[in-house]
């Protein structure tokens, strides 16, 4: 279950983007699996991609695809199988499944993006796959259907995830919407599972590029469900310029505007995902300040939020204190000061100067970890660095979940 999340109630339309879903029998009968973006015609694409050594056959053709320089006009996303840690055969369907889509919409296969979710290792004949269910796919192409997309693309998700902004420049009214994946294997490199963000706003690939990737520092960079990186995570940003506003300088007032929106967006995806964490219950917040740099602030936040003892904490409401401690000292601060050392939970004084705070109450401290959210705030007491990130909690259920996985 989903902590304090629902699935968007409506995502608005993005002109120069058209979206179709179907069930393709990826890995599943009856089941929504194979998504389609169209994009109109100098539509400009930014893209952000695993780093993981094992990255997908998929993530693979896309780089490639994306170096070649032309223009993108379609995105084509599978659930069901990754289509990781596949060799050739996989290059070869990721490519065949380009191929396909490319003739039926009269573009280059290069101008064509891949991208698959699901079980890793498994071959799959995705471009058969793709020509099968091409009637009902180009049939159903239409603007409006981010929400059929969002659910579409999910795996172990419990409910889709969407959101938006809307904001004027020089008067005309740019869209932004965004969908994502993710639950499980959360703990991203620059990007998180799958998100596709889209604006009508008019940039140059060079400042979309850019806006991805601090967008993305402060968002899909900043959370962990359980430490594992997916050989699949991309996060795509598109700017369709179908709105005639005049050109955006980077530093001007209107394009600091659309980046804030567009952090906005990726920010409620990103949150979205740790909330919809397999097996969660509580959504848990870090923010690590007083640090010397952001990294060692980084640092000490991801450290507890790796902890299973600290995850598992949580999960039984059990304001087990001590365990904060143990992972702030093991997280490699080498002349860290432990008596500067300050803990909060959900703004209750837990430590203070190292030790225990002399006004905290057990019965209190269990109150607040009972919340469905709980806000970690720790002080290194050493510097003026702060850093955030977000996490979950670590239950019954995501054992059962990962465990079954295949089944």
């Amino acid at each position: 279950m989903a902590v304090q999340l629902q699935a968007p109630t409506h995502l608005p339309p993005v002109a120069g983007v058209r979206l179709a879903v179907t069930a393709a029998a990826i890995r599943y009968p009856n089941r929504n699996d194979l998504t389609l973006l169209e994009l109109a015609p100098g539509t400009q694409v930014a893209a952000l991609f695993t780093r993981n050594r094992f990255r997908a056959a998929p993530v693979q053709i896309a780089l490639e695809h994306l170096a070649q320089g032309d223009e993108i006009r379609a995105l084509l996303i599978n659930t069901g199988n990754a289509n990781a840690g596949t060799g050739a055969a996989g290059l070869q369907t990721a490519r065949e499944s380009c191929r396909v889509l490319a003739e039926a919409l009269g573009c280059a296969p290069q101008q064509v993006l891949p991208f698959s979710t699901g079980v890793i290792g498994e071959v799959l004949d995705l471009g058969a796959k793709v020509r099968a269910a091409l009637p009902e796919l180009l049939g159903g192409l239409a603007p409006h259907h981010w929400l059929p997309a969002a659910d579409a693309i999910r795996t172990t998700d419990t409910v889709a995830k969407g959101a938006y902004r809307q904001v004027e420049i020089h008067g005309q009214t740019v869209t932004i919407t965004g969908i994502a994946k993710g639950s499980g294997m959360i703990r991203p490199d620059l990007a998180t599972m799958l998100a596709f963000v889209a604006t009508d706003a008019q940039l140059p690939a060079a400042l979309l590029q850019a806006i991805l990737r601090q967008a993305s520092e402060s968002s899909f960079n900043r959370i962990t469900v359980d430490g594992d990186t997916s050989t699949n995570d991309a996060v795509v940003l598109l700017a369709t310029g179908q709105v005639a506003h005049p050109p955006l300088r980077e530093g001007d007032s209107a394009f600091h505007g659309l980046a804030m929106a567009i952090t906005a967006v990726c920010r409620e995806l990103a949150q979205a995902i740790v909330r919809d964490g397999e097996g969660a219950t509580k959504f848990i917040p870090i923010r690590v300040q007083g640090g010397r740099t952001g990294a060692e602030c980084l640092q000490v936040a991801y450290r507890m939020a790796h902890s299973p003892l600290i995850k598992t904490a949580f999960f039984a409401a059990d304001p087990n204190w001590g365990r904060l401690l143990a992972a702030i000292g093991a997280a490699g601060i080498e002349d860290l000061d432990v008596s500067r050392v300050q803990i909060h939970l959900g703004g209750l004084s837990i430590v203070r100067d190292g030790a225990r705070d002399p006004g905290y109450q057990e019965e209190a401290g269990q109150q607040v970890m009972a919340k469905a959210e709980i806000p970690v705030l720790v002080d290194l007491g050493r510097g003026a660095a702060a850093e955030e990130i977000w996490t979950c909690d670590l239950s019954h259920e995501y054992v059962r979940i990962n465990a079954e996985y295949r089944s």
